[in-house]
């Protein structure tokens, strides 16, 4: 991850932060490979190997997409069918989604709105408006409150409608490359019941190890898979299943192997979780 410290910090400062981080990595994501827009320019877009053999049909749909980044995903879905609303806090990366939307005909079916997580029911409106919530990917880490984060869901959800959700798994947020342990992987880095902000120095990105980032500050937080669980149970949803997975799009790891699949796991052996999803359904009646 870099150099990182876990420490009690807080901050009213860590959403600007986090905003001109992701602000920052926007032109990078643009030009690496693991972003690269052939695809969806080409009309025949792929979703990660999880959500393609998960998330099912979904032509027809109203989908909102939180956290959207610059809306590849997005479009990936209206290009489906669906007809999306993606919502992100980074200004650069809502322009970008727009300037896609149009660029490859799907304007008509995705529109793009600039605002913070907790803001969205007023900036969106629209409540109980959606078949589909997707999240995807390095989004709840970002959020203090995952509370509120699903309540905001089931805000948006209609009756007989559900959550996609496909994380990076906390479990393996517990860890960290530069704590290494004697046979090469990583060491035990902060408790997986931290209950503060990570407060993160990381000048690199995931997607481009070679470009840096000004902005590197961060903060993060590990939310556990009950904690979500738990949370969207008391905001009125039911869970249709969970599941955990050995494998995750990016190279979380340095000892990690990427797959045919382009898809990383460890080398040799299952040693623990790198991913969880989860279908969670609003109660039609």
């Amino acid at each position: 991850m870099g150099d990182e410290s876990a420490t009690d910090e807080t901050s009213d400062d860590w959403r600007a932060a986090n905003r001109a981080n992701w602000d920052e990595r926007v032109a990078i994501h643009l030009a690496s490979a693991p972003y690269d827009l052939t695809p969806l320019r080409e009309g025949r877009a792929l979703l990660n190997p999880i959500e393609e053999a998960e998330l099912g049909p979904v032509a027809g749909l109203a989908v909102l997409h939180l956290q959207c980044h610059f809306g590849r995903d997005t479009l990936a879905l209206a290009q489906r069918g669906a007809v999306v609303v993606g919502l992100d806090f980074s200004q650069p990366a809502i322009e970008t989604a727009r300037t896609l939307a149009r660029e490859v005909g799907l304007a008509d079916r995705a529109r793009f709105i600039q605002s913070d997580l907790y803001d969205a029911p007023v900036a969106i409106g629209a409540p109980a408006a959606f078949d589909l919530v997707y999240v995807t990917w390095g989004a709840i880490n970002w959020l203090p409150d995952v509370r509120r984060w699903a309540e905001i869901v089931a805000h948006f959800l209609k009756p007989g409608g559900r959550l996609y959700l496909v994380e990076g798994h906390p479990a393996a947020a517990v860890f960290d490359d530069e704590t290494a342990s004697g046979d090469g992987f990583p060491g035990w880095f902060v408790p997986y019941f931290h209950d503060r902000p990570l407060v993160l120095d990381t000048p690199y990105d995931y997607a481009d190890t070679e470009a840096r980032i000004a902005n590197s500050r961060t903060y993060e937080w590990i939310h556990p898979v009950g904690e979500v669980v738990t949370a969207l149970i008391d905001a009125g949803l039911a869970l249709d299943w969970l599941h955990d997975h050995d494998a995750v799009g990016w190279r979380m790891f340095r000892p990690l192997a990427e797959g045919a699949d382009g898809m990383f796991r460890w080398p040799d052996k299952r040693w623990l979780p790198l991913a969880y999803s989860l279908s969670a359904r609003r109660p039609a009646v």
